[in-house]
């Protein structure tokens, strides 16, 4: 998410790209002018949400607490059914305003971390977003290895996939943070675009992360590309190591709540129709 994270600095996992729970390295594609990045067909990851109940704990893991987030957020997280289920072909993550731990609201973040860690790939998430002002919905991925300066954030990395803050309705945002590029430091790289019924009609929302570039872009269009331009080192480029995706809705916090917090608007769901991961394939 656009922002810094003091809750970021977990003991993550390796894995092979697109494979959870693999012991051995992956040696990431040659980056060359002749090599053609494309993806697969086929998934090697996924969750279609075909089942009712708790999302399925081979895949997911929920992050727990209200401590803020380092954004001053106002939702505690937790792993109950009423924040994080799924229903009807759905995952829904639902905030509530309702007293949870130290906090006024209630709501789900959803990890893979060690469960579904990848090097590279097109990732593919079809959602719904939730509306109203203070509601902060993120569709993400962050390092699963802590091989880079402060082993944490931002040194090791983010991708934003998606942003979306309920005071501004349909305008979506896609971000990459390293410790040269960051919101702190007001370098970030990103982008953003409009959308049409962001909170009525699901969408597919995809980043496309090669050795050479990642690509972030709604329903087929890219509208958002950052480059490995020649001489980056980690600082500008950590992408050559696992992450994870992350899946939350936070209420407030330094930006989703820059303007407030409209309590009539609660419960609000983020509905996800799928999660797809499509490998690299690399090809001369």
């Amino acid at each position: 998410m656009q922002k810094s994270f003091s809750g970021k600095l977990f003991l993550l996992s390796i894995c092979l790209i697109g494979f959870a729970n693999c012991s051995q390295s992956q040696t990431p594609p040659t980056q060359s002018s002749q090599v053609k990045y494309e993806f697969d067909s086929t998934p090697i990851w996924q969750d279609e949400f075909n089942y009712s109940g708790k999302p399925d704990v081979k895949k997911w893991s929920c992050d727990l607490g209200g401590d803020g987030w380092g954004n001053h957020e106002l939702e505690n997280y937790t792993d109950k059914s009423e924040n994080a289920r799924v229903e009807n072909g759905n995952l829904i993550i639902e905030a509530r305003k309702e007293n949870s731990g130290k906090q006024n609201y209630s709501s789900a973040r959803l990890v893979t971390k060690g469960k579904g860690d990848f090097l590279y790939g097109k990732f593919e998430i079809r959602a719904k977003l939730p509306k109203g002002r203070g509601t902060w919905p993120a569709i993400w991925m962050l390092f699963s290895q802590q091989n880079y300066g402060n082993k944490g954030w931002p040194d090791n990395g983010e991708i934003d996939i998606m942003e979306h803050v309920g005071f501004d309705q349909n305008h979506i945002h896609g971000n990459i943070h390293t410790k040269a590029f960051n919101h702190v430091l007001k370098t970030n790289k990103g982008g953003d675009t409009l959308l049409t019924k962001a909170s009525e009609q699901f969408h597919v929302y995809t980043c496309a992360w090669t050795p050479a570039y990642i690509s972030i872009g709604i329903d087929g269009n890219e509208y958002f590309r950052f480059n490995k331009e020649s001489g980056y080192a980690w600082e500008q480029w950590p992408f050559d190591r696992t992450f994870h995706i992350i899946l939350n809705m936070a209420v407030g916090g330094d930006w989703g709540g820059q303007k407030g917090v409209d309590d009539s608007i609660f419960p609000q769901k983020m509905e996800v129709d799928y999660v797809r991961v499509y490998p690299l394939v690399e090809k001369k």
